[in-house]
């Protein structure tokens, strides 16, 4: 029987966020220890944890379909797969940060500099494009204790909240690139990995559609209820059902979590009571 293998970081957050999307695609994994490989009992899918930064080259070189990963590690190790599907989840940016005394205005004041960074790559290109010319210095964990120890006058690494810098005398100057997590793919999958890949697409698709939107439930005078309606279109229309009490309806209907503040503030303003909102599982459209 085919079966698609897909490569996933084999410890961190990513990973519990990747492990988490798979069985939220109602796809249950063994080994739950993760030691090197899990089977799905109900999908013919083969998990392989590996390190982060070896997820791209595995791919490219087929030992496994697909791969999820951040955008940064598929930037960094330029591997040549094909990124399918942006995950939403992981995000981070990848930015230069000098010491709190340091001037900085522009790119162009790192110029002789020397700037540490895991992302050699990254940096690289960006410089190559900003005409700067700065050595780039590569080390692999706690870049940002390199200026405090002398070993470079500035770093460039993943930012998330930007507590680590402020806790290091630095200060973050420069955004590069924004990452999430991101599935990529083997260039030139056979006919049947492609299949499953569509099928597994389709899960996460419907699993990514409900975390952004959420199920509305809402009482509403007649009189308002176009004005009410207009507010909240759901996919195609509300679904509109008289109550017992003469003069009122049950509306229900999908709303963006993006836009929730702003369209219960509207609700209420048109007289709309009993508001109720629910998570959504799934979401298929």
């Amino acid at each position: 029987m085919t079966k698609l293998k897909i490569a996933l970081q084999k410890s961190g957050r990513l990973s519990d966020k990747s492990i988490e999307l798979i069985r939220e695609c109602g796809i249950g994994l063994t080994n739950g220890s993760r030691k090197l490989l899990s089977r799905s009992s109900n999908f013919p899918l083969e998990v392989m944890y590996l390190r982060d930064d070896d997820i791209p080259r595995y791919v490219a070189d087929g030992v496994a379909d697909i791969g999820i990963v951040g955008e940064n590690v598929v930037a960094e190790e330029q591997a040549g797969v094909d990124t399918r599907e942006e995950l939403g989840f992981a995000r981070c940016r990848l930015s230069l940060a000098v010491p709190k005394s340091t001037p900085y205005k522009t790119p162009a004041d790192l110029q002789g500099k020397k700037i540490a960074t895991s992302y050699p790559t990254i940096l690289k290109n960006f410089f190559e494009q900003q005409g700067i010319e700065a050595d780039i210095h590569e080390i692999s964990g706690s870049v940002e204790i390199a200026p405090g120890i002398g070993l470079s006058d500035g770093i460039f690494d993943i930012v998330s909240t930007g507590s680590t810098l402020i806790s290091n005398g630095l200060r973050e100057v420069e955004t590069v690139m924004d990452s999430q997590a991101v599935l990529i793919a083997q260039p030139g999958l056979g006919k049947e990995q492609e299949e499953l890949l569509s099928r597994l697409l389709f899960r996460i698709r419907a699993v990514k559609k409900a975390r952004n939107n959420k199920y509305i439930l809402l009482n509403a005078p007649n009189d308002r209820l176009e004005e009410i309606t207009s507010l909240i279109p759901g996919m195609k229309s509300p679904t509109v059902m008289p109550l017992a009490d003469p003069g009122w309806s049950s509306v229900h209907s999908v709303l963006n979590e993006n836009d929730f503040w702003d369209v219960i503030d509207g609700l209420k303003d048109k007289g709309a009571q009993g508001i109720l909102v629910v998570p959504i599982e799934k979401m298929i459209v």
